[in-house]
């Protein structure tokens, strides 16, 4: 879908490779600009990188002049830069908004960051779950009396961040060839992660704020609970007639406290009820007794139990390659999943870019 389009990504952490991976995976022209003899993140292996697959790489010193020059021929020839430093770090590089559209008027600079570009905190560092704190996204993110524990990285660096970047830079894209002119994106997590909040809060008037209280975190129906083997199943059967499901299937539909599933001064009993239940039998056997209903229960897998799951597998979402555990790109364009390209070597394509910018294969 993205055949033609080119972006240069100065390697970072977190949401902007996952950008730049997301947009590989559609078809784009994607380099990286590993840093030269650099490091990932502790506790990150050196490589390979699932986020790096689809990119072509090249490792050069952002502090070198002449390594700089290579960037700056990078810059004038893509569509989209993606870079993900606290603000200022790439102006004090001399590859800020005005020099890189200085080289190319019609460039989308795709900026992601936690705090966003501007704002008390914008010089702060910061990380996913402070990011969703601020933003209220946190608030709601487990049962009242539990800290509060969303899946890591993946509502805040993701969902807020790197799919908000993605957005951000394919709308300027398409704006930029309407134009010629191109734009900054400012991605920030909290940005990001409170606008996914827009959802919950159509919900009538607004949400409450005492947690236990909302459709969110409150009802008996809309949780995970404990099987005797210690493993978990999600139940989230809202409807009426789901719910109506849910009930029969547990022998509940006489039951005329589970009949009132919407009084919320029943909820807390009720999961009690509820978690005593599903402690009887260990997680694989409610996950039969609810298989192909409308319940809404669902067994929680890890990735190696959901790449065997039939219709994980079906959907072909996980792959092994290389030894190399990863999901497929998404979206699909057809009712078959797409293989994703392979991961470079840090600098694999060092020699073949350089040369094709008109400088020696060799850096200095």
């Amino acid at each position: 879908m993205l055949e033609g389009v080119k972006i240069i990504e100065i390697e970072g952490i977190g949401p902007g490779p996952f950008a730049a991976m997301t947009l590989a995976d559609l078809g784009a022209e994607v380099t990286v600009v590993h840093r030269k003899g650099g490091k990932t993140t502790p506790g990150m292996t050196d490589h390979p990188l699932v986020v790096d697959r689809g990119k072509r790489s090249i490792a050069l010193d952002l502090k070198s002049a002449a390594d700089l020059d290579v960037v700056k021929a990078l810059i004038a020839q893509s569509d989209a830069l993606i870079e993900g430093f606290r603000p200022g770090v790439m102006e004090r590089l001399g590859l800020g908004p005005d020099e890189a559209h200085a080289l190319k008027p019609s460039l989308v600079y795709g900026r992601v960051t936690g705090w966003g570009q501007a704002g008390p905190r914008a010089p702060q560092a910061g990380h996913d779950l402070n990011y969703l704190s601020l933003s209220g996204a946190l608030h709601y993110a487990s049962p009242p009396g539990q800290p509060p524990a969303p899946p890591p990285t993946l509502l805040g660096d993701i969902g807020g961040g790197a799919l908000y970047l993605v957005i951000g830079i394919l709308s300027g894209i398409v704006n930029a060839r309407a134009t010629g002119k191109g734009c900054v994106v400012d991605a920030a997590i909290v940005d990001g992660a409170a606008h996914m909040m827009n959802l919950l809060m159509s919900l009538g008037s607004g949400l409450p704020t005492e947690r236990g209280t909302s459709l969110l975190d409150g009802p008996h129906w809309s949780g995970c609970y404990e099987c005797a083997d210690g493993r978990f199943v999600s139940v989230q059967c809202l409807e009426p007639q789901f719910y109506a499901q849910f009930l029969a299937i547990l022998g509940l539909a006489d039951d005329a406290d589970f009949q009132r599933q919407m009084e919320p001064s029943l909820w807390p009993s009720l999961r009690g009820r509820l978690a005593h239940l599903f402690a009887q039998h260990p997680r694989d056997h409610w996950a039969a007794i609810f298989e192909g209903t409308d319940a809404c229960v669902a067994p929680v897998l890890d990735p190696v139990e959901s790449a065997a799951e039939p219709h994980m597998a079906a959907r072909g979402n996980w792959l092994d390659i290389g030894g190399l555990r990863q999901a497929a790109p998404a979206p699909r364009f057809g009712p078959a999943a797409r293989t994703p390209a392979g991961i470079p070597r840090r600098d694999e394509h060092g020699a073949e870019i350089r040369r094709s910018l008109g400088f020696p294969a060799e850096g200095g």
